[in-house]
Formats: structure tokens, C-alpha cells, sequence
């Protein structure tokens, strides 16, 4: 079946006109830089001389980040974080991405969720990871933070057009938080898009879930290797959320669309070139599809929009992101998908 070009780049230019609410574990990526001296006396591990450290928003604040390059800064992030110089920097991340983290909320038993990754060079060398220090409170939060998230929630969907939920499954959303916003998206009409890797039957009333391949299958407990495990597949994830469509991501065989109405369509990969690096490309799928959803796109058409904006991160380094400009400058001149 042929796409109509027109329509997906008149879809992809309305991306700004969206406004977005991210809930889920907000997480920074601090990245530290430094040169390769010698070996320490004290012990046989490298010896680094600082150079620079970059924080890069990392888990559900990267979905948020995608989402604020397409539409100009209109999204609005709801997690926890702790009482610790780490959210000092999650904050100042977000501010520097023109990101409205005034919501969040702080616990001070909980740490913020903070990867920090520590990489050297040499002299003619290119840089490496050495070692990942991570920092987070894996125990679910607590009652008091739960009815503070709740108390916002109710709040902040009535003013936004679609609502992401992203579960890293580090304790944020908990059954009461996921509850919570169905009802009151129900309440007020809005669309919500989860990502999550498992227990994807938890989030009953959601419009639409963006889950990869190998989280599917696990899920539903069979491989899926031709249309028929597709539709198999996408029948039961409908049947316990009660969505309206699934999405799944298959990597470099593209994605799967499936509908409510047993309809089935498979996107190929578009553009395909050489991949540096796939960090990140899950979250620039669901920004980019939930924008899509947002403004009035089929499932369909949004799902090739997030095809194509997932096809431009791939080539770049780290949680990356495109935009309206770059989307539309790498739309094929013929779409088409099979059905």
C-alpha cells in the first residue's frame, strides 16, 4: 500500500502544535571526559585527568527532550527526584532544554536517577567507556510521594494533548500513579502513550504502547515470526489493555502497526545507512508518534514519522534528537508499507 507523501509532511509540520505531559523515571546522564596518564601505584586502574563532563537527559526525560525539539518546548515532565546535587543538575538540564520541570517532586529518601558514565582517551586513540556508576532507589515510592504525583496529575492532563508514560521500572509508576491518569485522560479525552519494557498488562486504558520486539515476546510468551504471530500478538496486548492500537518496534526490520480492527501494517526501515549508535531510539519513536497521535495522525502515518526520526538518531552518538526540519528533509519520495 502506497502512503500519500503530502499528507505524512503536513502531519509532521503540525508536530509543534502538541502539547505533551511526560510522567514516568526521570533520569540524568552524566557523562565524564578525561585523559589516560598511567597506571596508579595504589592499584591497578587507570589514572584520569579530568577534561569536561556533559549531563544529557537520560530515561523518561529523554522521551520529554525529543518531544521539546518538535514542538518548541511544550512539554511538561512529572517524576521524582531526590534531595541531592543530582537534581540540581536534572534541573538545570531541563531548564537548558526549555523543558517545564516545575512539577516535580522531591523525596528526600530517594536518590535522583543519575547514570554516570567515566570515559578516557590516549594519544592517538578514540574515547571509551571505562565504567558506569549508577545511582537510583529501586524500592517503589512512597505513599506520601504517591499522592503528591497524584494531586499533580490531576492537574496537569487536563492541559495538555497527549500523555506519555514512560516506565524504566525504577518505582515511579507505580498501579495507583497508572490508574490515576487513565481515569482522568478518560475523564478529559486525552491520549496516552505508554513505554515500557514488561508488565505491560498494567496499563489498562492507555490509547496506544510502544513496546520493541523482544519485550513483546516475552510478554506473550511465543516468537513472532510472521504476520499471523503479529496479529496473535497485537490481540492480546489489545485485549488486556483495552488499547486502540500497538505499535512494535522491530529494529532493522522496521515496526508493525496493529488495530483494533485486527488490521495489520508493517513498516520497512527507511534511509537505511550505517547505525553508530541505537541509545535512545526507543524514546525518539514514542515523542515523535505521540506528537503525531497528538495533532490527528493515523497510527499508521505516525508511526512512519517515528520511523523516520529514529532513522536520524541512529547515526548520531548518545541519547540524540532531530526535528521538524530534519523529519521532513529525510521523508522518502515514494511509502510504501505492506498490509
Amino acid at each position: 500500500m502506497e502512503i500519500s507523501v503530502e499528507k505524512l509532511k503536513g502531519y509532521i509540520k503540525k508536530l509543534n502544535n502538541a502539547k505533551v505531559l511526560v510522567i514516568g523515571d526521570l533520569a540524568l546522564d552524566e557523562m565524564v571526559y578525561g585523559d589516560t596518564e598511567r597506571i596508579s601505584r595504589e592499584a591497578p586502574v587507570l589514572i584520569l585527568q579530568h577534561t569536561h563532563t556533559k549531563y544529557i537527559l537520560g530515561g523518561a526525560s529523554n522521551a520529554a527532550h525529543n518531544v521539546a525539539k518538535l514542538n518548541n518546548g511544550q512539554v511538561t515532565v512529572l517524576g521524582v527526584i531526590g534531595e541531592d546535587y543530582q537534581a540540581q543538575d536534572l534541573k538545570n538540564a531541563f531548564n537548558e532544554a526549555g523543558i517545564d520541570c516545575e512539577s516535580l517532586i522531591a523525596d528526600k529518601s530517594r536518590k535522583t536517577i543519575t547514570k554516570t558514565r567515566i570515559s578516557g582517551s590516549c594519544s592517538h586513540s578514540i574515547t571509551q567507556q571505562i565504567v558506569r556508576i549508577d545511582r537510583q532507589t529501586n524500592a517503589p515510592i512512597s505513599f506520601s510521594t504517591e499522592a503528591k504525583l497524584i494531586e499533580q496529575i490531576e492537574k496537569l492532563v487536563p492541559v495538555h494533548d497527549v500523555i506519555i508514560l514512560s516506565d524504566y521500572h525504577i518505582g515511579t509508576l507505580s498501579n495507583k500513579i497508572i490508574e490515576s491518569v487513565m481515569n482522568t485522560a478518560k475523564k478529559y479525552s486525552k491520549k496516552v502513550i505508554v513505554d515500557a519494557q514488561k508488565d505491560l498488562e498494567k496499563y489498562a486504558g492507555t490509547y496506544s504502547m510502544t513496546p520493541n520486539l523482544p519485550d513483546t515476546q516475552k510478554h506473550v510468551g511465543f516468537y513472532l515470526n510472521s504476520k499471523d504471530d503479529f496479529l496473535r500478538a497485537g490481540k492480546t496486548l489489545l485485549e488486556q489493555t483495552d488499547a486502540e492500537n500497538i505499535l512494535i518496534t522491530c529494529g532493522a526490520e522496521g515496526m508493525v502497526v496493529i488495530e483494533k480492527n485486527e488490521k495489520y501494517t508493517h513498516i520497512p526501515v527507511f534511509n537505511k545507512s550505517k547505525v553508530f549508535d541505537v541509545t535512545g531510539a526507543g524514546d525518539t519513536v514514542t515523542a515523535t508518534y505521540s506528537l503525531a497521535l497528538g495533532v490527528g495522525a493515523e497510527p499508521v502515518y505516525a508511526a512512519i514519522i517515528g520511523n523516520i526520526a529514529a532513522g536520524i538518531v541512529v547515526k548520531q552518538f548518545g541519547c540524540a534528537t532531530t526535528t521538524i526540519d530534519e523529519i521532513l528533509a529525510n521523508v522518502p519520495q515514494i511509502i510504501n508499507v505492506e498490509i
